[in-house]
Order: structure tokens, then C-alpha cells, then sequence
């Protein structure tokens, strides 16, 4: 096993709970008769084949405990399994569902591109995670001076124009951490929740602060971005301005890393180039999987 499966395989094993790693022991003993069962955690592809078979799918999705398959396992288990299951159907599977606006979709054909991109173990580990984080958001209020003196400004996880204000009250050294989740909660906004965005749209003023946040220097772009034209989603409204940006502002966060950039944080600087993917993914595992306890789960409704 090479130093990258290596630590793939760790980034996963520090998620698991003691209930987790009894439902890999469970399904590794049943796993081509046993054999190898012992050792398949510890091995980073005998582990994904576990995170990916019907048995351990079965075990969390299809008898869980009081029919919520969180009761079952921790979100993250719960969350790589579903992940890698879909990533084991998009091999069957001709075409997955797009979104174009509320209440249309369209199927895309060209799945070879999407398993591409599912087929490095970062990136599936990344899903997994991105999910999981949306189980528990923070939010909050800071302290923020003014020419009037101290006021609390408030910010949501949630809520990408209100974590979009926390940027122009950070410090240098937090303005990655905080990029990043802004480009995280496009994401999953974008791929888990298209109708919930477009439903609820951005004003104005409201669009004004997201396209300048993560933005360097002045200029047009400050007002719509250049990408935003050439790649015609406009007509997507909402749900394209957040891909658009969640594209800039995992950029620009990947730019303020200092370097040299950790293995597990590399995905980072790949997601500009390939956000339609990551959120295509989402879109399918949340169809197939998670669209039964979405609202449960994550705390929003509305698609």
C-alpha cells in the first residue's frame, strides 16, 4: 500500500466510531467467505470496498435503527457509505440527473467524466466529509468595531451572505479557513439543497457583498464575475451564481495556504475546475440515498 492509500485510509479510520468499526467487522467476516476480514480496515482499497458493498449499505440505509440511518451509524460512516455506494452504481448507470430550475431536471449522459473524477480516494473522502460537516453548523455572533463603537454581527454556516461578512472582519491568517467554507457551503447548497437556492434567491444588496467577497482588487468582475457570462448560467439564477463563486472562493482560498499544501487539502485547489462534478455527485448520492431525511439532517427544506 503506498503512502497516499495510507493515509487515505487513516483520514477515514479517525472518523469511525467503536458502533462503526463493529459494522466493518460485521461485513468483513462475511467478505469473500472471510478471507482477509481480519486486516480490511487497516488496507485503504479493502476499505472502500467495504464502505462500498451492499452488505454495510444494507446495514445503515436499508434496516436502520427507528428508520433514521444516523441511529445506525456516526454521519460521517454514514455519509462515506453512501458515497461510495454511489460511486459503485455510477459504473451501471448511463446518465444521472441535472439541475435546470425548480422543479426541472435533465439527464446528463456523460458519466465517464463524473467517474473519473469519483475514482481518486481524496475526493470521495472529501464528499464524505462535506456532508458530515452539515449535520452540526455553527453560528454565531462576533464583536465588530465600528465608528460608533463595538456591534454583534452575526453569521450562519448556513447562510453564505451572512459568512461572507465574517471576511471583512477576520484576521489575514483566518480568511482561508473561512473561503474554504464558503466554497463548502456552495457546494453542498448547490448539489443537496438547488431548490431551497433558488427559491430563496439573493437581493440586490445581498448579491453585491457575494461577489466581492474573496474577490482581488477592483473591477468589472466585482460586479459579475467574467465566468459567470461566458458560461451562460445566468439563467440558473442563484443556483449558478453560488457555483460560479463556491469556484472563486475555494481559488482563492486554496491560494492563501501557505505552501507546501498537505496531501488531504490538495483537493482544494482541483474543485475550481471541477465544482460541476463535485456537485453533480451530490446531487445523485442526495437522489438515491439521502433526498428521505435531508430536511431531517441538515435543517433546511425546500429542495
Amino acid at each position: 500500500m503506498s503512502s497516499g492509500q495510507s493515509a487515505v485510509a487513516a483520514a477515514y479510520l479517525e472518523h469511525f466510531t467503536h458502533h462503526d468499526f463493529a459494522l466493518l467487522r460485521s461485513a468483513g467476516r462475511h467478505a469473500n467467505q472471510g478471507e482477509g476480514a481480519a486486516t480490511a480496515p487497516s488496507r485503504q482499497q479493502g476499505l472502500e470496498d467495504l464502505l462500498g458493498s451492499a452488505r454495510v449499505f444494507e446495514a445503515v440505509f436499508a434496516t436502520p435503527r427507528a428508520g433514521d440511518p444516523l441511529l445506525a451509524a456516526s454521519p460521517f460512516f454514514a455519509f462515506a457509505v453512501a458515497v461510495h455506494r454511489a460511486t459503485v452504481q455510477l459504473g451501471s448507470t448511463s446518465y444521472v440527473s441535472e439541475w435546470l430550475g425548480l422543479g426541472r431536471r435533465a439527464p446528463v449522459f456523460d458519466v465517464v467524466e463524473l467517474s473519473e473524477f469519483m475514482s481518486a480516494p481524496w475526493h470521495r473522502l472529501f464528499l464524505a466529509e462535506l456532508l458530515a460537516s452539515y449535520t452540526h453548523v455553527a453560528s454565531g455572533s462576533v464583536l465588530v468595531p465600528t465608528r460608533r463603537g463595538l456591534r454583534r454581527q452575526r453569521f450562519s454556516e448556513l447562510d453564505p451572505v451572512r459568512l461572507a461578512s465574517l471576511l471583512e472582519v477576520v484576521s489575514r491568517q483566518e480568511r482561508p479557513g473561512i473561503l474554504r467554507r464558503m466554497g463548502d457551503l456552495a457546494l453542498f447548497l448547490t448539489g443537496v439543497f438547488p431548490d431551497h437556492v433558488a427559491r430563496r434567491g439573493f437581493g440586490p444588496i445581498e448579491e453585491g457583498r457575494l461577489l466581492r467577497a474573496g474577490q482581488h482588487g477592483p473591477g468589472p468582475s466585482a460586479r459579475l464575475p467574467p465566468e459567470r457570462q461566458e458560461a451562460g448560467v445566468g439563467d440558473r439564477g442563484a443556483v449558478g451564481l453560488l457555483e460560479q463563486l463556491g469556484r472563486r472562493w475555494y481559488r482563492a482560498a486554496f491560494e492563501l495556504l501557505p505552501r507546501p499544501v498537505a496531501e488531504n487539502v490538495v483537493v482544494l485547489g482541483e474543485l475550481p475546475a471541477h465544482f460541476g462534478q463535485a456537485r453533480r455527485m451530490l446531487g445523485f448520492v442526495t437522489e438515491h440515498y439521502l433526498f428521505p431525511h435531508r430536511d431531517r439532517w441538515f435543517g433546511l427544506t425546500g429542495g
